[in-house]
C-alpha cells in the first residue's frame, strides 16, 4: 500500500483557540512505532477536548505547533512492531490524546483501536470510543443509575448527551434533558421525559419542580461554570450523585463547607482518558456493555454533521459556541 511522504493537515499554531488552526499541505506523514498503527483518515471526530487543547487548558496537552484532532477513523495502512491483531486494510476508530486526527494520516495506539462495525461507514463510528463510553461510564459504573431513578443530562443535544439520553431511557430512568430551546425537538425525539431550557433563569428550581422537590438522583454535568452550582442544587440530598466530565462553561468552585452544609451529595470526576489508563478493567466493562447496547439496537450508526478539513476552525468555533447538534466530523 503506497503511503506518501507528506499530507494535508490542520496545524494549531498558538494557544489562542481554534481560529489559529492553519491548513498546511506539507505535514510529514507519521510513522507508526511499536504497538501503533497508521490509518488513512476518512473521518475525524470534533470534540471539546480539541478546543481545550487549542486554548492550552487541557492538562498535558500538546504544545504548538501540532497537528490537531484526537479522534480518527479510517483504513489501516501500516502497523508498527509487535502489532499482530490488526492488519492493513482493516477499518478502525481510535483516539490519540497527542492529536494528529485532523489530517490525511494518523497514528493510533493499536490496543485502543476498535474495529468499525460491519456495515457502517467510518464516519458513522465516530463517538464509539469517546462520546458513547463517556456517557455510559457516567451513567453506570460511576453514576450507578437504576430503573425508576431520575437523571438530569446537560448538553443533551450534543454527541455525548444524545447517547446518554438513549441509554438512560434503556436503563429505565426518568430523563430530564437540558438543551437550548432550538434543540428541544431533537432531544424529545430521543425519548427524554422532560426537556428544559439549559439557559433558563433557575434551572435548579425547574428540576426540583419536576421531581416534587426531591431533586435528581444523578446529574451528568458536562458544562461547568455557573451550571455546576445549579446542578449541585438540583441533586437529591445524601444519595444524589453528580458526575462531572466537562468544563466548557469555565471553572467552578466547590468547598468542603458546601458539601457539609449546603450540598450533601456525591461529586464524581470523570476523564475517559484517565479511566482507560488507570482503570482498564472498568473501561473493559464499559465497552462490553456498549457493544451489548449496539447489538440490542439501543445505539446505532451515528449521523454526524460533516465539514471539509479546511473548515475545521469553523466547526470547532461552532461547537465552542454550542451552536451545533450531535456529533461533528471533518472529512480530509
Amino acid at each position: 500500500m503506497s503511503i506518501p511522504a507528506t499530507m494535508r493537515a490542520l496545524q494549531q499554531t498558538s494557544l489562542n483557540g481554534p481560529q489559529d488552526l492553519r491548513l498546511i499541505t506539507d505535514a510529514p506523514v507519521p510513522i507508526p512505532g511499536p504497538g501503533e498503527v497508521l490509518i488513512r483518515v476518512t473521518a475525524a471526530g470534533v470534540n471539546f477536548v480539541d478546543i481545550s487543547q487549542t486554548r492550552g487548558t487541557f492538562t498535558g496537552g500538546p504544545r504548538p505547533p501540532y497537528v490537531a484532532g484526537v479522534e480518527g477513523a479510517g483504513e489501516i495502512t501500516a502497523v508498527g512492531e509487535g502489532v499482530t491483531e490488526l492488519e492493513p486494510g482493516a477499518h478502525v476508530i481510535g483516539v490519540s490524546i497527542k492529536g494528529g486526527g485532523f489530517a490525511e494520516y494518523m497514528v493510533l495506539p493499536a490496543a485502543a483501536a476498535v474495529p468499525v462495525p460491519v456495515g457502517w461507514a467510518d464516519e458513522q463510528a465516530l463517538g464509539l470510543v469517546v462520546n458513547w463510553p463517556t456517557a455510559l461510564a457516567a451513567l453506570k459504573p460511576l453514576g450507578g443509575i437504576a430503573a425508576g431513578q431520575t437523571v438530569l443530562i446537560h448538553a443533551a443535544a450534543g454527541g455525548t448527551g444524545q447517547a446518554a439520553v438513549r441509554m438512560a431511557k434503556h436503563y429505565g430512568a426518568t430523563v430530564i434533558a437540558a438543551a437550548s430551546p432550538g434543540k428541544h425537538e431533537v432531544v424529545q425525539a430521543l425519548g427524554a421525559d422532560h426537556v428544559i431550557d439549559s439557559r433558563g433563569a433557575d434551572l435548579a428550581a425547574e428540576v426540583l419542580r419536576l421531581t416534587d422537590g426531591a431533586g435528581a438522583d444523578l446529574v451528568l454535568e458536562s458544562v461547568g461554570g455557573a451550571t455546576l452550582d445549579a446542578s449541585l442544587a438540583a441533586t437529591k440530598r445524601v444519595t444524589g450523585r453528580v458526575v462531572v466530565y466537562g468544563v466548557v462553561g469555565g471553572e467552578a468552585a466547590i468547598s468542603n463547607w458546601d458539601l457539609v452544609y449546603k450540598h450533601q451529595i456525591h461529586v464524581i470526576g470523570l476523564n475517559i482518558g484517565i479511566l482507560i489508563q488507570t482503570a482498564p478493567q472498568i473501561f473493559g466493562q464499559v465497552m462490553g456493555e456498549m457493544f451489548g447496547l449496539l447489538a440490542a439496537g439501543v445505539l446505532g450508526p451515528g449521523q454526524p454533521t460533516t465539514y471539509e478539513l479546511a473548515q475545521g476552525p469553523k466547526a470547532l468555533a461552532e461547537l465552542e459556541a454550542r451552536a451545533t447538534v450531535g456529533k461533528l466530523a471533518l472529512l480530509p
